[in-house]
């Protein structure tokens, strides 16, 4: 006989509100994307052939 499913909740207590930490500084500097002007994406499509066929 297969003993109960564990859940995560069991195995660790519960975590209280505020108990989490600030970000570090390395997850704070990720970059955002960069978001094309209409004649950067046209020129960069221009240069690349096989993205044509895509959206």
């Amino acid at each position: 006989m297969k003993p109960p499913p564990k859940r995560l909740s069991d195995l660790k207590p519960a975590a209280e509100p505020g108990v989490y930490a600030r970000p570090t500084p390395k997850v704070a500097r990720r970059k955002t994307a960069k978001v094309l002007s209409p004649a950067e994406r046209a020129a960069f499509l221009a240069s690349r052939p096989d993205l044509n066929g895509k959206t």
